[in-house]
C-alpha cells in the first residue's frame, strides 16, 4: 500500500476502516453526478467533502436577504481584499460564505494564477455561471488536426447520447439553431431576448453572415422541472436558491442519490492519498483527514471516482505515491499535473443605443446571449492571428440608478427624478476563449511548505500564449464592430486582462488520451495504469474549446458510471 502518511508526517490519534462498493471524492458538479449515477445503479456509495454540509434552502441564510439587510449594503470592503484577496475577486456579501478563506488555504503562485475554491457539500455548483454548451467534433479533433495537445479518446457521436441524458434530468433553457460547431440539445423554454439584444441579434444577422445572437443556453428552469423551479428571475444564483430554479447537487442529484438508500455523505473529510494495493494492483480505498479533529480514517471501495475539481484531484494524484507509482498515483506518462487550462474572458466592447425608451424589462434574466464561434471553422473563416477560437457572451439593460449616480449631480427632487428615471440602453459584450493545451503550465507540489494538515502546497505555473492574447485583440475589434453596425454609440473597448484562473474553468492536468506514454486516462476516463480509478471533473479534459464546460463534466461523468457499473457486473472491477 502506499506510504505517503509517513513522509507526511500526519498525526494519527485513531485509524479506523470503513468498506463501500465505490467512493466518490467530492460534491460538486461532476461528483454529485457520480453519487447519484452510482446509487441508483444500486452501488453503495461514500460521497466525500472535504468541507462542511450544506444542505439545500436550509443553509442559504443570505437567499432572501435585501440589499439594506447586509452590513456592509453588499459592498466589498478593504477587509474582504486584504484577508481573501483570491476569492474576493469573485465573491460579494451575499455569496462569501460559499468560498474558502484565502488564508485558510494557502498556495504558490510560481506565475500568477487565481485558484478558486468553495469547499462545501455542492462545492461550486452552487455558485456556477450556468451556461451550459456541447462540445462538437470542431473542438474533439482539434488537437490531432494542428498538434497541440493529443487526440481526444471519444468523439461527438460517442457522448451525444450522454449530453441527452444529463441535459433531460438537469434542465436546460435555450433555442435550437442547427449549427453543426454548437450542437443543439434538449431544451426547455429558451429564456426570450429583451428588445435591445434582439435588436442586436436582427442587425448581426443581416450585416454578419455566418454569425448569430442566440439566448443564452443556461440551466436556470424556465418552467418546473423535475420537482423543482421554475426560475423566479432574481438573479441572485450565488446565493443559493430555495426555489430550486437552477441546478447544483445540493437541489438535484445528491437529493437523488439520497432517496435511493445507498449514498452515505461525510463532510469535513480531506483525502489525501489513494491506498494503492500491490498485491491485487489496483486502488483499495482512500486516506482521510478530519477536517476539524485531524484524525485519520481509510475508507475502501472496489471503484473509486476523483471529482475534487481540477487542481484538487490532481493534487491527491500527486500525493499518492507507492512503490508502484512513485511519481504520483497513475503518472507512468510523467504528464499529470501538466497542460493545465483555464479559458480566458473579459475582453469586449460596450456601447449605448438611443432607441425604446418607451421599453423596459421585468425581473432580473439570470443570463442574455451567446454568439457562438465564428472563427476557424473552416477555410472560409480562418484567421491568420490566431488558432481555434472565441464565443462571446453578453447581455442588454437599461442603465439605473448605481449607474447614473456617477454622472450625476445636484440634490433634492430633481436629483432623486434623476436617479429613477432608467437611463439609456446598452450592451456588454465579451469573449470567452479557448486556451491551448501547453506543457508549461502546471501544478506541482511543494516538499516544503505545508498547510495547516501537514499537506504540500500546490504550486501553480500558469500563462496565457500569444496565441490567446491575439483573440482577445480581435474580439474587441468585432465586438465594436457589431455594436457600430448596429447604430450604438459611446462605444468602449475593454481588457480586463484577467489573470488565469479567473474565469474559473481550470482543466487539464490529468488528461484523458488513446496512448498511455502521453496520458493519464483512457476513453472511458480510467486511469490507464489502474482500472478501478476514475476521474471525471475538469482535470480529465485535453483540450477545453470555448464553451464553458461543465454540462462536458456531467456527460463524460454520467458515461464513465455505465460503463463502471457494466464492468463491475461483469466482475472486471
Amino acid at each position: 500500500m502506499g506510504n505517503q502518511q509517513d513522509s507526511l508526517q500526519i498525526p494519527h490519534k485513531q485509524k479506523t476502516t470503513h468498506h463501500f462498493d465505490a467512493i466518490v471524492v467530492g460534491s460538486g458538479i461532476s461528483g454529485g453526478w457520480a453519487a447519484m449515477e452510482l446509487c441508483k445503479k444500486g452501488i453503495k456509495t461514500l460521497l466525500l467533502e472535504r468541507g462542511r454540509n450544506v444542505e439545500h434552502i436550509k443553509d442559504y441564510p443570505t437567499a432572501m436577504l435585501k440589499p439594506w439587510e447586509f452590513p456592509e449594503r453588499l459592498v466589498l470592503t478593504n477587509r474582504d481584499r486584504e484577508e481573501n484577496p483570491i476569492q474576493s475577486l469573485v465573491y460579494n456579501e451575499g455569496s462569501r460564505h460559499f468560498y474558502v478563506k484565502d488564508k485558510d488555504h494557502p498556495y504558490i503562485q510560481v506565475k500568477p494564477f487565481n485558484w478558486i475554491r468553495g469547499y462545501q457539500v455542492g462545492g461550486r455548483s452552487l455558485v456556477w455561471g450556468r451556461q451550459t454548451y456541447r462540445l462538437s467534433d470542431l473542438d474533439f479533433t482539434a488537437n490531432s488536426k494542428d498538434g497541440h495537445g493529443v487526440d481526444w479518446p471519444l468523439r461527438y457521436k460517442d457522448i451525444a447520447p450522454w449530453y441527452d441524458y444529463v441535459e433531460e434530468f438537469v434542465g436546460i433553457s435555450g433555442k435550437k439553431e442547427g449549427l453543426p460547431h454548437l450542437p443543439d440539445g434538449i431544451f426547455l423554454p429558451q429564456m426570450d431576448l429583451n428588445c435591445i439584444e434582439e435588436y442586436l441579434a436582427q442587425s448581426v444577422s443581416k450585416n454578419f453572415p455566418g454569425r448569430l445572437i442566440t439566448p443564452a443556453r443556461i440551466a436556470n428552469l424556465s418552467r418546473g422541472w423535475k420537482g423543482r423551479g421554475p426560475c423566479m428571475y432574481r438573479n441572485l444564483c450565488d446565493r443559493g436558491c430555495p426555489f430550486g430554479g437552477y441546478f447544483s447537487s445540493n437541489s438535484a442529484t445528491i437529493p437523488v442519490a439520497m432517496e435511493t438508500g445507498n449514498l452515505t455523505l461525510r463532510p469535513h473529510s480531506i483525502v489525501y492519498e489513494i491506498i494503492y494495493d500491490d498485491t491485487k494492483q489496483r486502488a483499495a480505498g482512500v486516506r482521510v483527514i478530519d477536517e476539524l479533529t485531524k484524525e485519520t480514517t481509510d475508507f475502501f471501495g472496489r471503484i473509486i471516482f476523483l471529482n475534487a475539481s481540477t487542481i484538487g484531484t490532481t493534487s491527491i494524484m500527486l500525493k499518492s505515491k507507492s512503490s508502484r507509482f512513485p511519481n504520483g498515483f497513475g503518472n507512468d506518462s510523467t504528464v499529470l499535473g501538466k497542460y493545465l487550462m483555464d479559458h480566458h474572458s473579459g475582453a469586449g466592447a460596450s456601447g449605448e443605443y438611443d432607441g425604446f425608451k418607451d421599453k423596459y424589462y421585468a425581473g432580473r434574466k439570470p443570463a442574455g446571449f451567446y454568439i457562438p464561434r465564428f472563427q476557424n471553422l473552416d477555410e472560409k473563416t480562418k484567421e491568420n492571428q490566431f488558432i481555434r477560437g472565441y464565443g462571446f457572451q453578453g447581455d442588454g439593460e437599461r442603465k439605473e440608478w448605481q449607474d447614473m449616480m456617477v454622472q450625476g449631480k445636484g440634490f433634492g427632487k430633481e436629483f432623486k427624478e434623476q436617479l429613477t428615471t432608467p437611463g439609456p440602453w446598452s450592451i456588454w459584450m465579451a469573449a470567452w476563449g479557448e486556451c491551448l493545451p501547453n506543457k508549461e503550465n502546471e501544478i506541482k507540489l511543494d516538499n516544503n511548505e505545508k498547510d495547516k494538515w501537514g499537506l504540500p502546497l500546490v504550486r501553480v505555473k500558469f500563462e496565457f500564449s500569444a496565441n490567446e492574447k491575439n483573440m482577445r485583440i480581435h474580439a474587441k475589434q468585432h465586438a465594436a464592430e457589431m455594436l457600430k453596425k448596429a447604430g450604438f454609440y459611446s462605444i468602449e473597448t475593454f481588457d480586463y486582462n484577467f489573470t488565469g484562473g479567473t474565469t474559473v474553468h481550470e482543466m487539464g492536468t490529468a488528461r484523458m488520451g488513446l496512448d498511455p506514454n502521453t496520458s493519464v486516462l483512457n476513453g472511458f476516463n480510467q486511469v490507464h495504469a489502474c482500472k478501478n480509478v476514475f476521474v471525471t471533473d475538469g482535470s480529465c479534459m485535453p483540450s477545453g474549446g470555448c464553451q464553458n464546460p461543465s454540462l462536458t463534466y456531467m456527460a463524460l461523468t454520467a458515461r464513465a458510471v455505465a460503463f463502471a457499473a457494466s464492468e463491475m457486473q461483469k466482475g472486471n472491477l
